[in-house]
């Protein structure tokens, strides 16, 4: 019978590039720098690793050679590479990858690398997703946006919480301002100038009531890491072990748009995947057990819903939670500790590896101005497509029993 990844696969090394407007760095180059610090923290040479995995969501926008690009440009040994692609969950996907092929036993080592470059397209927002996208983007919703699609999921959670328009402005601009002022801490984010609560219900409003401070920015990046066998950490002298607790995913089926159970006010997914991860992590309270989480917070909105969606927050009570500071970085889940996706920033396909780049270093105790008083369990979450359709994956690290 199966019994899911808990604890059979350890984190060896992590890496991540700066993210941001990186003009002067090709993909190559970003790739190239946050694998450095992988191999480095790992402490094994590249001849050691025996299978990667590399996410990127436009590949022919910055790569070309899809999965050969990650071999080509780090000069691996002639192993297997597998190019994987699931929208904003591409790097936890390539991350998985990793983790499942290590606790089968058929590789001791194995990389996962994301990388985005999507500053160079000139484009304020995400490329267009072209043949990714297919017949639903181009003919079924030509004229819907990002934001006006996210606003949408606010105005539903507002009507069935019967929520005050004012009321959830101001959680929204506690929620940016706190990882506005977590991304200062970060000389990694993309954004680092911390924002006030009156700046932010101040900004344009780009679709009501998501201001301009409610959405997330695109960036340059790329992160990676190394896993292996806890077995195997141990033997290289390794004591202090990050370890994989749990990884699931769970995949939009129609439900949302062909049924009539869904009110628009949050992730299905969201909620499947994380009762899942829970479940192979054997946490019981997610709400007294984890340290820190890191979610999509694509807009304030994702955040506030994806606090309930991940049974953190009583449903209906993420507002009374955010204004009380139980998501800031001395509350009692700290929520986007580096900054998240708002000032960390978001290169698709390295963003999920990014939150376990910062799990791993709070869990390690390297997080400088932003440690955390001894964490024990990181939670990771992305969202990739629309509310009413979308991927959602769920990752959880801790320290190795």
């Amino acid at each position: 019978m199966a019994t899911g990844i808990r604890d059979k696969v350890a984190i060896l090394g992590m890496g991540c590039s700066r993210f941001g407007e990186r003009w002067d760095m090709s993909a190559q180059d970003l790739i190239v720098e946050a694998f450095e610090e992988c191999i480095k923290d790992a402490g094994i040479e590249k001849k050691q690793i025996q299978a990667a995995w590399f996410g990127t969501a436009f590949e022919s926008q910055h790569v070309g050679l899809s999965a050969l690009a990650l071999p080509i440009t780090l000069r691996l040994p002639f192993i297997p590479v597998t190019r994987v692609e699931n929208f904003c969950a591409t790097g936890t996907e390539a991350f998985r990858g990793a983790c499942y092929a290590v606790a089968s036993g058929a590789v001791d080592f194995a990389l996962a690398q994301g990388v985005e470059k999507l500053k160079d397209s000139g484009y304020g927002g995400l490329p267009n997703l072209g043949s990714n996208g297919g017949p639903a983007h181009f003919m079924v919703m030509p004229n819907m946006t990002a934001p006006g699609m996210f606003a949408q999921l606010a105005s539903a959670y507002r009507a069935k919480y019967k929520i005050e328009r004012d009321d959830l402005k101001n959680a929204l601009a506690h929620i940016s301002a706190k990882s506005h002022a977590n991304g200062a801490k970060n000389p990694k984010a993309h954004l680092r100038k911390a924002v006030t609560v009156d700046q932010i219900l101040a900004s344009p409003i780009i679709a009501d009531p998501l201001g301009l401070f409610d959405c997330c920015g695109v960036s340059d990046g790329s992160a990676c890491a190394i896993v292996t066998t806890p077995e195997i950490a141990k033997s290289m002298g390794r004591k202090d072990l990050v370890s994989v607790k749990s990884i699931q995913l769970a995949l939009s089926n129609g439900y949302e748009m062909q049924y009539n159970e869904w009110q628009g006010d949050h992730f299905v997914t969201a909620d499947k995947a994380s009762t899942r991860a829970y479940a192979e992590a054997g946490i019981k309270d997610p709400r007294k057990e984890l340290s820190m989480i890191e979610v999509h917070d694509c807009f304030s909105i994702t955040e506030l819903v994806t606090m309930e969606d991940l049974h953190i927050s009583p449903r209906g009570g993420a507002i009374k939670d955010v204004m009380d500071g139980f998501y800031d970085a001395t509350g009692g889940v700290p929520c986007q500790i580096d900054g998240g996706l708002k000032c960390f920033g978001h290169p698709i396909g390295a963003s999920g590896l990014r939150m376990l780049y910062e799990m791993y270093n709070q869990l390690l105790g390297r997080a400088g101005d932003r440690q955390l008083k001894d964490p024990k369990f990181g939670l990771t979450h992305n969202l990739g497509g629309m509310p009413f359709m979308n991927v959602c994956s769920v990752a959880i690290v801790g320290r190795y029993n």
